[in-house]
């Protein structure tokens, strides 16, 4: 007669059992580690990715280091310039700040920038909500006129602008040529077209339900942009104010036109006359000097604010 056997009375390990023989470190898998993904072949990976990399940091980090050898070169010379300085001296800063009026180029550089980014921002910020949240004949003929006017080169504009300041100056000298206000004038003559679409694709992305709550609580509109909706798109507004302080901090061919007189001048129109006549090239280590006292801003500016930089520019992209 047979009997029937149960599965659970069969002798052999049970689940979680230890096998007889087997260690544990034997029998669990190994870690991951230890294991290699089929297909992979040896000798390949990641390596030549950190190779670009390093590559492409020491190129860009070549002309600072050249520009800062050259800044403590005691010869000051460019003949004498190498990319491993042969001293260390400060005599460059010395004659820099002795024969120059390098600190009201400064100033003025400082003071013309931070008045026009204001403006600019302003100007573009108002014209961004009033494309955005309102609605009028010519909305969208304009928009698409300011991109048309953008795509023209800005020196066209450059001997209608220097004859219109003349004749102005002569009727208030204040904001004529050669004067710190008139040359921001000139700068935010174009500050409503230069970031509108970056800024009306920002403020299309705040809800509109937010605008129409306000409206019936008895807002107007002045007040909806100033207590509510520039709190709502600050980052945006930092990423533009930025790169238009840049943008008028390295502004160079106006400055250059608008601007004659030594103490009227911006850091980048007297750093570039240094470099003019027979002796530029004897000169070269304070022009060194000085650029690399006109980068601290903007240096400054980035490590600051590269996180509403960065939260700008990608979230005004895509609505």
């Amino acid at each position: 007669m047979s009997t029937a056997i149960n599965p659970s009375d069969a002798v052999g390990p049970q689940d979680g059992a230890p096998v007889a023989g087997v260690t544990d470190e034997e029998s669990s898998p190994p870690p991951a580690s230890r294991t290699r993904m089929v297909g992979q072949r040896r000798g390949t990976g990641t390596w030549w990715r950190h190779l670009l990399v390093w590559v492409a940091i020491a190129w860009s980090l070549f002309p600072i280091v050249f520009i800062l050898s050259a800044a403590l070169n005691p010869a000051g010379t460019l003949a004498t310039s190498s990319l491993i300085p042969s001293g260390f001296s400060l005599e460059n800063w010395r004659e820099l700040f002795e024969t120059r009026p390098y600190w009201t180029w400064y100033r003025n550089a400082l003071v013309i920038s931070l008045v026009a980014t204001a403006g600019a921002v302003f100007i573009g910020a108002c014209a961004a909500y009033a494309f955005s949240r309102l609605r009028f004949t010519g909305r969208r003929p304009g928009l698409f006129a300011l991109l048309l006017v953008q795509m023209f080169p800005a020196l066209l504009t450059f001997v209608a602008l220097y004859f219109t300041m003349v004749r102005v100056g002569e009727i208030i000298p204040a904001i004529g040529l050669n004067t710190s206000l008139g040359l921001i004038l000139v700068y935010l003559g174009g500050a409503m077209g230069a970031n509108i679409w970056l800024l009306k694709g920002y403020f299309d992305t705040v809800p509109r339900e937010l605008d129409e709550a306000a409206t019936i609580d008895g807002a107007s509109h002045a007040r909806i942009f100033f207590t509510m909706t520039l709190r709502l798109v600050a980052p945006i507004l930092v990423t533009v104010a930025m790169l238009a302080f840049v943008q008028f901090w390295g502004e160079f061919m106006l400055a250059s036109i608008f601007l004659k007189d030594a103490d009227a001048q911006t850091l980048g129109v007297g750093l570039w006359q240094m470099q003019q006549g027979n002796e530029k090239n004897a000169q070269f280590g304070e022009f060194a000097a000085g650029a690399l006292l006109a980068s601290i801003p903007v240096v400054v500016l980035y490590l600051v604010f590269q996180r509403q930089l960065v939260s700008g520019l990608t979230s005004g992209s895509v609505k």
